[in-house]
């Protein structure tokens, strides 16, 4: 799928990696950029258009996907990343959280657009995951689980999708130098890297992306067992 003359829709898209994504559909000549974020007034990008969209929300985003019926390339970029394993603290709740905008969300605004790329010539879904869909780490435990759940989700839209034409892109990425990463002191990618890699991507077919010498790694590696040792984030 070709950039020049999509009309595009980025979830989370007021900052960070969503952002990014808009910024650069523009500049490859998108004929439109809806910007979706809770609070669109935080979104300033000139040339987009700010939507009210909060991916946890079904009837928001139903009521969305009503509106904008000409999109042909959804990014499913909105996500969050909170600290911590799966045992000590309250694991259960912040799974939950994890789950309720990483995974449920990603599955209420696919299902919700599904229709409108069928009826636009089976356009694109990029699906924003990360290299701890495939290893979980410690210190991100919840974290990843709700991006294995995702990464599974993925390969299910892909699956499910691919006889209406849709392409469906799994971008694999490690740590992202945006503020959700301030915090740690890990090598990162800049935001530019990462979307210049994922639209190159799509534009060539891919039906994945790993936008980072980990991610390359890691995925080399799956065969060997690297997810059963535990790994150091930083």
């Amino acid at each position: 799928m070709k950039l020049e003359g999509a009309v595009v829709l980025v979830t989370g898209a007021n900052r960070g990696l969503g952002l990014e994504f808009a910024r650069q559909a523009l500049a490859r000549g998108a004929a439109k950029v809806y910007a979706g974020a809770r609070d669109p007034s935080k979104v300033t990008l000139p040339g987009v258009i700010p939507v009210k969209l909060d991916v946890t929300d079904a009837a928001n985003v139903a009521a969305v996907a009503e509106q904008c019926k000409d999109v042909t390339l959804v990014v499913n970029n909105a996500g969050i990343a909170r600290l911590g394993g799966v045992v000590e603290g309250d694991p259960a709740a912040q799974l939950r959280e994890h789950l309720e905008t990483n995974v449920f969300g990603m599955l209420n605004v696919s299902r919700s657009f599904a229709d409108t790329l069928g009826a636009n010539g089976g356009g694109a879904l990029i699906n924003v995951l990360s290299l701890v869909s495939w290893l979980n780490v410690p210190m991100l435990g919840t974290y990843s689980v709700s991006k294995a759940a995702a990464w599974s989700l993925t390969n299910g839209l892909r699956h499910e999708l691919k006889k209406q034409g849709t392409q469906v892109v799994g971008l694999h990425v490690g740590f992202i130098d945006t503020d959700l990463t301030a915090g740690l002191d890990a090598p990162k990618v800049t935001t530019g890297q990462v979307v210049n890699q994922t639209y190159a991507g799509l534009e060539a077919g891919a039906e994945e992306v790993t936008a980072d010498d980990a991610s390359v790694h890691v995925k080399s590696v799956l065969s060997q067992g690297v997810y059963l040792a535990e790994v150091d984030a930083a």
